[in-house]
């Protein structure tokens, strides 16, 4: 079971928290879709292996968590410099700020070269860092394919 947290300034329930149903609806909303996920998961393990369901939803909170709370420290960055949107070297901030720096450098290069790209090709999707691409200290070392 989960604790309760502020994240976002959202309340999570926990597992026997007599909340609305609505309300947990409404918390799910807020994940990656399982799906993704579980694709995700799949591509770093072998092709015989397979995930649990609890597993899957726990790395779907979890992440989804995460990308809230680096969002999070972002947007407080902005709101000191008073602007609105929120943009890839906020993210990158709030990353050294949050103690990430491990996976500051790869992605300030990653972000570096989609910025490079023309804007018609931006919209395509990029191929995603396979567990091959992944440094021994944990930071992504590089990107399949490189860039579309």
């Amino acid at each position: 079971p989960f604790d309760m947290e502020q994240s976002a300034g959202q309340r999570r329930p926990r597992e026997d928290d007599d909340g609305d149903a609505g309300e947990r609806e409404h918390q799910e909303d807020r994940y990656l879709p399982v799906a993704n996920i579980s694709r995700i998961m799949k591509k770093a393990l072998p092709p015989s292996a397979k995930v649990a369901r609890d597993a899957k939803e726990t790395v779907q909170m979890t992440v989804s968590e995460f990308i809230s709370f680096v969002t999070s420290e972002a947007s407080d960055q902005c709101q000191r410099q008073k602007r609105k949107t929120v943009n890839g070297d906020d993210l990158l901030f709030a990353l050294t700020t949050l103690g990430f720096d491990n996976y500051v450098e790869p992605l300030r290069l990653y972000l570096h070269e989609y910025r490079k790209k023309p804007e018609v090709k931006r919209s395509k999707k990029f191929d995603n860092p396979t567990p091959a691409a992944m440094s021994g200290n944990g930071a992504v070392a590089g990107f399949q394919g490189g860039l579309p």
